[in-house]
């Protein structure tokens, strides 16, 4: 069965994210002093006395009247994951009493018909019980102190959250090990956000003009032609010099973690300005790390110019020269152009990535390089390579044996990588190539 979901929800700056990673026993949830880190909801797998269960992260509901743009939008996930949870986990902060914040909150969460639990958090001394009797006018159940940063009171929570849920049924286990990682990726204010949300075909993750909206890395499992896929949309990556704030810095850390473990990154381009040089630094990391690459030519129901198409078309071919292997698409996540496209070209990219090539192919390519004669010659000595085969994957990787790897240098390394992709389908994937001694 699938497993049972826990909506930790409140207003702002109450410590939601820190109880949550505090349950989930993993700092995945931004915490941070400042209101409103928390914007999308954010699901954290965790498990208690062998019980499995998901987390899921809300951003703060404030009043409707809150001068907040993001308010409404933060607002509307939190209720999503109120309405898919089983049991939800409502914070108060007990050090300043009831506020009309709160009072909002307990009207949203009284008409969900599951389990509450009402927890005053920062109650660092676990006697004080009298400071709990004013939580009681909030009309959810009965009020429990704890302390997400100490973890008083957690085991307790965690027993009874367990306690609570739908009885287990034996089911067999389907297993997730084919589901293909997409990571989406790019500056902010691109329209990564609203590009998931078109592939999802719901409002997974809050969408507006305000760069930066995205904070956390945002995994959503989905069905693409018969393919389970994780769509992972991670907030905008700025230059590191202009991360200021501390929010933006683990933002950047989440997206950064989430290319290293992704098999397929969407390169997210505005089409309005072209590729820029943080999108060729985004495009270089994702290829360190052994990312297949794709990139999605966003907003192009904007560019309606033939000079303005020629402007994107020859920013590509100046910035992505070092991976003109990557295919892009020209695509608009706002009318839904093309979107279905993308995932098609990510797809075959991952394929792409997880080649195996015959070693008899791999030298059939050498020996038609032998009949041109070329090589590299340096003083008196001349490259020999003698055979080659794949010794690696995800991405590909191939080892050459030859008689003095000290003689390749890089513009031999391109020509043998041109003539290999001209043999195999490898679009969308980086090859790597290892040179060694034919008696090693």
């Amino acid at each position: 069965m699938p497993k049972p979901i826990v909506a930790v929800v409140g207003r702002p700056n109450v410590g939601k994210s820190t109880l949550v990673n505090r349950l989930a026993e993993r700092r995945e949830a931004i915490v941070h002093e400042s209101r409103g880190v928390t914007r999308d909801r954010s699901y954290h797998d965790t498990d208690w006395n062998g019980r499995e269960f998901t987390l899921v992260d809300t951003g703060g509901i404030e009043s409707v009247k809150s001068k907040d743009a993001f308010a409404p939008r933060i607002r509307e996930q939190a209720l999503a994951a109120c309405d898919e949870a089983d049991v939800i986990v409502f914070v108060v902060d007990g050090t300043c009493g009831i506020t009309d914040e709160d009072e909002e909150v307990a009207r949203v969460v009284r008409k969900a018909d599951k389990p509450v639990f009402l927890i005053v958090n920062k109650q660092d001394n676990p006697d004080s019980e009298s400071d709990l009797w004013p939580f009681y006018s909030l009309g959810v159940g009965e009020p429990r102190s704890i302390s997400a940063t100490h973890g008083y009171g957690t085991g307790d929570l965690l027993d009874d959250i367990v306690a609570a849920f739908p009885e287990e049924h034996e089911e067999e286990e389907v297993e997730d090990d084919g589901c293909l990682s997409v990571a989406i990726i790019g500056r902010p204010n691109v329209g990564k956000s609203s590009l998931t949300n078109r592939l999802v075909g719901k409002k997974r993750s809050i969408v507006s003009d305000v760069a930066g909206t995205t904070r956390d890395a945002i995994d959503t499992v989905i069905e693409f032609e018969g393919r389970r896929i994780r769509l992972v949309d991670t907030a905008g990556m700025r230059k590191k010099n202009q991360v200021h704030e501390d929010v933006e810095y683990y933002s950047l850390v989440r997206g950064l973690a989430a290319i290293d473990r992704a098999d397929v990154c969407v390169l997210v381009v505005d089409s309005t300005v072209g590729v820029t040089e943080q999108d060729q630094k985004l495009a270089a990391t994702a290829i360190d790390r052994g990312c297949a690459l794709v990139l999605c030519l966003n907003k192009w129901d904007l560019v309606d110019t033939e000079q303005a198409r020629d402007r994107v078309v020859a920013s590509i071919d100046r910035r992505m020269a070092f991976a003109s292997w990557a295919p892009y698409v020209n695509a608009s996540a706002l009318t839904g152009r093309a979107c279905a496209k993308v995932m098609q070209v990510a797809c075959k990219a991952a394929e792409a990535r997880a080649i195996r090539m015959r070693t008899s192919q791999i030298n059939a390519v050498l020996d038609a390089i032998r009949e041109t004669g070329h090589t590299v010659v340096r003083k008196n000595r001349r490259l020999k390579i003698n055979y080659a085969t794949q010794t690696g994957e995800r991405p590909p990787v191939i080892t050459f044996f030859c008689n003095a790897p000290d003689l390749v240098d890089d513009n031999f390394e391109r020509f043998l990588e041109n003539r290999i992709r001209a043999a195999f389908d490898l679009a969308g994937t980086p090859i790597r190539f290892k040179f060694k001694r034919k008696d090693q």
